[in-house]
């Protein structure tokens, strides 16, 4: 059956749009409402409040790069380091921690982390807007 047969750069175009898309929701929310719960946070653990807005880079402008293909292992990279970031300053308690559904805690930061590591080592795909170079 066509449908079924392996299609690789299909399966990426898939995860880019995922993780993507899903990121971008959360990006959107901070451009409507701002950062200043993140800044907050990070002001109350003695660092420097500016750092919040690397929110936008991370969960905007990295989620549109992977979303269209346009250096998707440099994006992909920045994301997982967003990802990072997250848990350190906000799930931090929660890494070793089962949810009471008996998942991880930080089992959605884990998966958009994975899915960013997963595409910095395969890039964007065939189906990517840029997708011939190192950091595509």
């Amino acid at each position: 059956m066509k449908l079924l047969e392996k299609n690789t750069d299909l399966g990426i175009l898939i995860i880019r749009l995922s993780i993507g898309i899903l990121m971008l929701l959360h990006g959107v929310s901070k451009l409507m409402n701002g950062v200043g719960g993140i800044e907050q946070m990070l002001t109350g653990m003695g660092l420097p409040g500016f750092f919040a807005y690397g929110a936008y880079i991370g969960e905007v402008l990295a989620s549109i790069l992977i979303i269209i293909g346009f250096g998707t292992r440099a994006a992909a990279l920045i994301f997982a380091f967003n990802m990072i970031v997250a848990v350190a300053t906000a799930h931090a308690g929660d890494i070793l921690t089962l949810s009471p559904q008996g998942g991880w805690a930080i089992e959605l930061p884990a998966l958009y982390f994975f899915g960013a590591i997963a595409l910095a080592f395969t890039g964007g795909g065939k189906y990517a807007l840029s997708n011939k170079y190192l950091w595509d």
